[in-house]
């Protein structure tokens, strides 16, 4: 059945001009909110990076002055190349480009300065280097005990140096065995690695029962979990003096003096101390 229309009037809603004023006021927003473009995502700056050419002996104290110093300089990182002190020079002076060059000998660091690449004032000294003679934990050698007789073992087919040419420590070691009166008589058990870290790796494979290295490496986390070792006297061998110098192309110049001058300072020096450097007194 079809309803009766009706008469009850459309009634429109009052023009309440607070209401519409709300509504205007939602829909400008809605439009600004939609017309604004969002901001673009911040990008973080990439570090600062600092080149670093460095003896090899350096391996495990670079990665804990690198942490130490990174607590301080978030948003510096080195990036380091390693080799024998005198190789990284050569490779200097025939175009590797570095910030930042660290010499297990500083006279490698005044000849940079030599050959223009650094200034003279710009070389400084980190620290005096130690000898061990170091053997595996395996070995029956009783190195703590018989020190530098450890090297007249019957067992003892190689000795393992440094390169004594372009290594510090290898010259170090040599004097040390010129110093026993050993040279001569060792000098056919020699196993001469191209750098302190290659000798101290022919130990650790068994290709040399024993190994005359730097004190820094010895003390490295792989070095100290594997073997044992006893420290030269300072006196039986010429200082191992260590230094640097400040690259004269050095990219950012003020991160690069910031790293040396944590090299140098109290938290800087005693990291090198734990890795065996000392600092005697100037006079």
């Amino acid at each position: 059945m079809l309803r009766a229309p009706s008469h009850h009037r459309f009634r429109p809603l009052r023009r309440d001009p607070v209401v519409i004023s709300v509504l205007l006021v939602a829909v400008g927003v809605s439009i600004l909110v939609g017309c604004t473009k969002p901001a673009p995502p911040r990008v973080a700056q990439a570090p600062t990076k600092i080149r670093v050419a460095a003896a090899t002996d350096l391996r495990s104290c670079l990665d804990a002055l690198t942490d130490a110093f990174q607590v301080e300089h978030p948003d510096f990182d080195l990036l380091p190349t390693f080799g024998p002190s005198g190789t990284l020079l050569t490779q200097l002076k025939g175009g590797l480009e570095t910030d930042l060059y660290l010499s297990a000998d500083v006279a490698y660091a005044h000849d940079l300065a030599a050959a223009g690449l650094a200034a003279e004032a710009d070389v400084f000294e980190t620290g005096l280097g130690r000898l061990v003679i170091w053997v595996r934990n395996e070995s029956p050698i009783d190195v703590l005990t018989r020190g530098a007789d450890a090297l007249l073992d019957p067992s003892v087919r190689r000795v393992a140096i440094a390169n004594p040419l372009h290594a510090p420590y290898g010259r170090a070691a040599v004097a040390f065995l010129d110093h026993l009166g050993l040279h001569d008589r060792l000098r056919e058990k020699l196993a001469v690695g191209e750098s302190a870290a290659q000798a101290a790796q022919y130990v650790e494979r068994g290709a040399a029962e024993v190994g005359i290295l730097p004190m820094a490496l010895a003390k490295g986390t792989r070095l100290l979990e594997r073997g044992r070792f006893w420290a030269v006297p300072a006196d039986a061998h010429p200082p191992i003096r260590h230094g640097g110098a400040i690259h004269a192309r050095a990219i950012d110049r003020d991160a690069t003096v910031a790293f040396r001058d944590f090299l140098l300072a109290p938290a800087g020096r005693a990291i090198l101390a734990r890795y065996g450097f000392e600092f005697p007194a100037v006079p």
